[in-house]
Order: C-alpha cells, then structure tokens, then sequence
C-alpha cells in the first residue's frame, strides 16, 4: 500500500481574445502560443502515456474563456493559418542553419514539434482540441475541473448574484463541452472569499484549493494543515498547496526551470534576425514578436547566451523528475509516521508554465509520471475528488481570505494602478441585477440585450485585466478591453431603460464579444425563477 498521495493541478486559462474586427491582432498570439507549446505539448505527452498503457491520474481546469476559444471556428481557422506559417518558417530554418551545426539539431526539433503540432491539430482531431481533453477524462487519467466563468476575481465582488453567475455559468458551460457536471473548481487567482463555498454547493461544487495560508489560517486551526482538506461548513471541501513542491518547479531563481542548460526564452528568432528575412512571419504592421524558434540556453545571469542543446536539456529533465519524485518520497515518509492518515501533497501550478515558459516542462512531467508509475513504491497520483472517497470525514474549517498572486491577498488587483477600475464594475453588477430582476421574462430584442448586457459585465471582470496593469506589460490594451467592456454594457443598459434598442449596434457586440452563446441574463436575478433552480446539478 502507498504511504501517501500526490495530487498535480494544472490551470489552463487565458483570457478571452478574439478579434474578428481585424484580420490579424496581437493578442491572439498568445493564444496560438499556448496551443504550440502548451496544450498540444501535453495532450501528446498523456496521449502517449496512456497509449502505453502507463498508469497516471491528474487534475486540469479548463476555464470557460479557454474552452469558447478552442471551439471557436474564427479563432481555429486563424490558429490553422498561424501553424502552417510557422512550419513554413521552420522548414527555412533548417535551410538556413544547415551549416551552422550549433542551431541545425534545434531546428530539426522545431520543424517536428511545429508538423505534428499541425498534423495533431487538423488531421487528427478536425481542429477539436477538446476532443481529447474529454477522451482522456472519460479514460480516468485526468480529472478536469472549471473555473470562473471569465476569471473574476470573487473576493473583490461586493454583489453575491456576480459571483453566483460566474460560477453558475462555468458549470453550465463545462457540462455542455464534458457531458457532466465539474465536481472542482479552480477560483480564479486561487482566491477564497469565505462564504464563496456556499455558491459552489449550490452548483454541486465538491471541492476548490487555496494558498497555503488559507488553510494554515483557517479558523479552526486545521490539524493536519495542507496535507488533508477541510470541509468548510457549507460541506465544501478546500485543499490546501504545498509550498515546498511549489517553489521547486515554480520558481525560476530556485527551481528547476532556472537550470542553465535550459531553453532562454527571451531569445527568439523573431528579434535576433535580419529584418527582411523574418517579416513574412511577424506581424503584418512590421512589429517584430515572437515566434517560438529559439536556440540559446539560458547560460546564466549573462547577456552571452550560449546554443540550446535539446539532448543534453532533455537529460536535465530527466534528472529534475527524479529529484522532485525523491523529494516527494522523504516528505510523504515524513509526514505519514506523524499522521493518522495517509497525507496529500497538493501541488499546482499554470499549466502555460510547462512547455511555454519552461520548454522542458512537458518533458519533465513525461519524466516525472513514468518514474512515479515503475520507479517508486511510496506515492500514488490522485485527484482531490478520489482523496474525498477514500477520507469521507474531514475537519469542519473556515479558510481565511486569501490568493496566491504576491504577498498572498488582493493587492495584485487592487492597488494604485487598477483600483479605479473597481467602482465601475461594482455598478455595472448591480445594474445587471437590476436589470435581470425587472425583466424577469423577456423575448426578443429585448432578450438579446439583456444577454449581451451580461456578457459585457463577464468581459469586463475578467481579473487578468487588473494583473496586466499591475505588472506593466500590454497596460494599454488591459485598460481598453475594460473600458470597451463597461462602456458597451452601460450603452445597453441606457437603450434598454429608453427602450430604444439599436439592433445594428446589438448585433455588432454579438458578433465580436460571443462568448457563452447560450447565457441566460437570469442568472443575475436576486431569486432564480423555479425552472432555473430546478436545472442546478445536485450536489452528489
């Protein structure tokens, strides 16, 4: 029998980025970005562990804005014209670097990963890349889970119907892509306001994580601190992360994506080549951008960068697998001979760290569940929902406020360079309850408003747009998707008292902001109307 249990939680989520106002935006590279080197990257590596018949188990969140771009046929067909340019520029690479033995090795990599990229993306799945997330659920080997509806930040929601309807519409957009209701949730920037686990139960939610210190400062005081959950009173259960396995695959200063011999992604072709040359594949405008063919290694704390060495990386990643499963083992024996159960270590993380920022990371975690499977005896990866079955009967706690983003509460989205946008957003929460209580049955053109005034408000909480202020990177672009946002729901919410609703301009922001096509306005009502409540899944 295993001593102990080691649950892996990956977060996939971008925001919701679609343009079809323009030919080609900016911003939707970084949803082509992650497909390349994420979500692909690790759909081969599970395929491939399950085809293999290897045994593994992990939890996923797939949120609501990830999953209307994947299914979006505008943003496929644009993400089938960005593999095919990228293949096309790796195909001249291996020209190029055919006498340049120190980058040849690395492009031969590229040109692979980028054809069966595109062979995985279009011929295998007809574009479907939610296909074989659902495959792999269906097979045991993930658990997935949702999140906020948009990635609102809950603890800085004053309005309780704000809440209710990011979590009520995940859950019902979740079903709709699954064919079953999400037993866990991932809050958006791991952020628990107590009471929040009220609105999960409604939903059937069995479990959500916090920080840490969300646990450690749960009132009272849990005995067995993150390494078994709590049920908060509404019997909603809250798993706790583990620092130490956190910050040895988080952390770039400390961590094993720091290692030298580690692919640098701040160099990349997109900057280091002549200009003629890689225009074709840059942004039409000539801004120069990345464009995931990189061949320098991070060296060190240096400008000197020396070349990547893809076989000698792929042998750190083996080794950092071992280290992180032998370090796992010591903290499992450790913590199973001061238990009375067996404990879980809790250890999630982004999942756009594995293959994106730290290129080896599907390889780690390939590494990593083969070890685990042949290579150990002391540990078995489950998802927080099998832990709940084999230890029904938990502790009675409240967790504390609390996020993972810096220094652990809401400063990340709430200080000098986003606060402003606070009020805005408290007000148009609770014109949308208004709203949604005073036409508690409209048809129609009305109807339609009503709808696209919500998905207005959703677009506009999304909280990356307060993160992107705060650490200063695409700030214009953050305060105007807020601005358009609130300024296209309060132009609704003005037509809608005049009733005097401009169809053109409706069917403008249905055609660019169309996310949720099946979002009822309902769901802001103060009291949901019978029918309503009658579709909430029981909590099993």
């Amino acid at each position: 029998m295993k001593k102990g249990y080691l649950s892996l939680v990956l977060h996939a989520h971008l925001p919701f980025v679609r343009h079809p106002e323009y030919e080609h935006f900016l911003e939707e590279q970084w949803f082509f970005e992650a497909m390349t080197e994420t979500y692909i990257p690790l759909l081969r590596v599970f395929e491939t562990l399950a085809g293999e018949g290897v045994p593994f188990r992990l939890t996923m969140s797939l949120t609501p804005p990830l999953l209307s771009m994947m299914s979006d046929p505008l943003l496929q067909e644009r993400y089938s014209r960005h593999l095919r340019r990228l293949l096309e520029l790796a195909e001249k690479e291996v020209e190029r670097t055919r006498w340049l033995p120190e980058f040849h090795h690395s492009a031969l990599m590229y040109r692979e990963n980028f054809a069966f990229a595109r062979w995985f993306y279009e011929e295998k799945y007809g574009r479907d890349i939610i296909t074989p997330f659902r495959r792999l659920q269906q097979q045991g080997h993930l658990e997935l889970i949702t999140c906020g509806a948009t990635h609102g930040y809950f603890p800085l929601m004053l309005q309780r119907e704000a809440v209710r309807a990011q979590v009520r519409i995940a859950v019902e957009q979740y079903t709709r892509f699954f064919g079953r209701p999400p037993r866990g949730i991932w809050l958006p920037e791991c952020g628990y306001h107590p009471g929040d686990d009220e609105i999960l139960r409604e939903y059937g939610i069995r479990f959500f994580f916090t920080d840490a210190h969300g646990i450690l400062h749960a009132s009272p005081r849990p005995k067995y601190g993150v390494f078994a959950p709590v049920y908060c009173p509404s019997g909603v259960a809250a798993f706790g992360r583990d620092l130490e396995s956190s910050k040895q695959v988080w952390s770039a200063q400390e961590g094993y994506p720091g290692d030298p011999y580690y692919r640098e992604f701040y160099r990349d072709i997109g900057y280091d080549l002549e200009y003629d040359y890689i225009r074709p594949y840059i942004h039409p405008s000539g801004l120069r951008v990345h464009t995931g063919i990189k061949y320098h290694r991070i060296t060190g704390k240096t400008a000197d960068k020396q070349p990547y060495i893809p076989w000698i990386a792929r042998e750190r990643a083996a080794v950092h697998a071992g280290n992180f499963m032998f370090n796992r083992e010591k903290q499992i024996e450790y913590l199973v001979e001061i238990m009375d159960r067996r404990p879980i270590v809790v250890s999630p993380y982004d999942a756009e760290l594995f293959g994106h920022w730290w290129f080896e990371g599907p390889q780690w975690l390939d590494f990593l569940l083969r070890k685990i499977a042949y290579d150990q005896q002391n540990i078995e990866l489950i998802s927080p929902i099998d832990y709940l079955a084999i230890y029904p009967r938990n502790q009675v706690s409240t967790p504390s406020e609390s996020s993972w983003g810096y220094k652990g509460y809401n400063e990340v989205w709430l200080e000098g360079s986003n606060d402003w946008i606070y009020r805005h957003l408290h007000q148009a929460a609770e014109r949308m309850t208004e709203l949604a209580n005073r036409f508690p049955e409209a048809d129609g053109l009305l109807r339609r408003a009503l709808n696209q005034s919500a998905r207005e408000l959703l677009l506009a909480q999304s909280s990356d747009w307060a993160f992107i202020m705060k650490t200063g990177t695409m700030v214009e672009y953050a305060v105007k998707r807020t601005r358009d946002h609130i300024s296209r729901f309060l132009r609704l919410y003005d037509q809608i008292n005049a009733n005097a609703i401009d169809e053109f301009y409706l069917s403008d922001l249905e055609y660019k902001d169309n996310i949720f096509p099946d979002l009822d306005y309902r769901v802001y009502q103060t009291t949901l109307p019978a029918r309503l409540r009658q579709a909430i899944p029981a909590m099993a």
